[in-house]
């Protein structure tokens, strides 16, 4: 028998017995709809990382200075301990590493931490505050839609201005042009000169609560008030560049702090290949975990496999004896058995991708998760889906292969 006419039989099969092949098509279905739902949303969220967060979090083709080295949640044990004895950035530390880089290279002195914002129209309200300069939107890549970013002559007079995204423009300016209104942070008044293109957010964080002013005015000593640095930002036109700059920073810094060669540093300098390092590891975590469900329904859907194809051969066995006595040989109706158990399981997979994708889309229309589709999951669904129904199979059509066929024919 061919491979086709073997399908071909598969398929009449499943046609003949609707309910028994929906019963052994629904463990793999439901198997294979959360695996490619659990994928999609996890894919969704690294490009989505990858692609638009991760720049405007850390900047595209930038390093970033910082006290602590860890991307993510901070190691355990000595790592921790040590990190947590990190003496704190200091402009000191800044004017070192802009002295080793090029004049003309934009960088930004950063402190940042959520702040509660006022005025005479609206309730207190929590917002992303940044003290910087005037080149952390080129850095980041924040478009002004409304009004203008501050500039530098604003920030050496240390006037205070303020740049607010569009949720902090609709809460306390509902209705209004807010350009020009004032708005108090920490008490202090600041006049709005620009509102943020709207950036929407990701995994529920609002993206759009920027009050962005510039760091000589009093903001900057409530977010430091030791007066050290949040963070410094650098950036190039290369990743070769910045990988240049890098090793610069860093020697500029060890030589600063006086550290030997075999002493680790004791601050961070972050790429977004450091950030994406990490995200890749916690994809990965996530897709191990996430697939555990799915993998338990999938052991389920090959029992039940292949308790209906031994259903199957027993009341087929008047069939497989017929069929050997007129020449069929035992891999014959091995494989006429295995190619029906593994059509089921790939059909069954097949209808779970199909459901996935719409539980994964339906999951990112109603949540803050976006979804992507990973061309590698439907291959990988559609092969664990058929291996699924070979290994399940294999037993029952090796006993149908062994029957004897005189035996086989006097069963009713």
């Amino acid at each position: 028998m061919s491979f086709f006419e073997a399908i071909r039989l598969a398929f009449h099969q499943i046609r003949v017995q609707k309910l028994k092949s929906a019963f052994t098509l629904l463990g793999v279905m439901i198997g294979v709809m959360f695996l490619i739902a659990v994928v999609s949303i996890v894919e969704g969220m690294a490009r989505y990382v990858e692609d638009d967060f991760a720049g405007r979090l850390i900047g595209t083709n930038t390093f970033t200075l910082r006290r602590f080295a860890s991307v993510g949640p901070q190691g355990r044990g000595q790592d921790a301990r040590q990190q947590l004895r990190s003496p704190p950035l200091t402009m000191v530390d800044v004017d070192a590493v802009k002295a080793v880089l090029p004049p003309e290279l934009k960088t930004a002195v950063v402190a940042e931490s959520f702040l509660y914002a006022s005025n005479a129209g609206a309730r207190p309200r929590q917002v992303q505050a940044v003290a910087t300069d005037e080149s952390y939107f080129d850095l980041k890549g924040l478009v002004v839609e409304q009004g203008r970013p501050w500039v530098a002559q604003e920030l050496r007079a240390g006037a205070r201005v303020v740049v607010i995204g569009t949720e902090v423009a609709n809460h306390f300016f509902e209705g209004l042009d807010p350009i020009g209104r004032e708005l108090r942070i920490a008490g202090a008044p600041y006049t709005v000169v620009g509102v943020l293109e709207e950036q929407g957010s990701v995994f529920g964080f609002s993206l759009d609560r920027y009050a962005i002013v510039p760091r000589t005015t009093p903001m900057y000593r409530v977010l430091r008030p030791r007066g050290d640095v949040g963070s410094f930002i650098a950036a190039g036109r290369t990743k070769e560049e910045i990988d240049e700059y890098i090793e610069r920073a860093r020697e500029a810094l060890r030589s600063l702090r006086g550290l030997g060669p075999g002493e680790p540093d004791n601050f961070g300098l972050i790429t977004q290949d450091a950030a994406f390092a990490f995200l890749d590891q916690l994809k990965g975590r996530l897709i191990l975990f996430g697939t555990a469900l799915p993998a338990i329904s999938l052991v389920v859907g090959a029992m039940v496999i292949m308790n209906i194809m031994l259903v199957a051969v027993a009341e087929r066995t008047r069939e497989i004896g017929v069929r050997k006595a007129l020449g069929a040989r035992r891999r014959d109706i091995m494989g006429q058995f295995l190619a029906e158990a593994a059509t089921l399981s790939i059909f069954g997979a097949a209808i779970g991708i199909a459901l996935g994708f719409g539980l994964a889309q339906l999951i990112a229309a109603f949540t803050p998760l976006p979804a992507a589709v990973a061309p590698w999951a439907i291959v990988a669904a559609l092969v664990m889906g058929a291996g699924v129904g070979i290994v399940a199979g294999a037993y029952p059509a090796s006993r149908a292969s062994r029957l004897d066929p005189i035996t086989a024919l006097r069963q009713e």
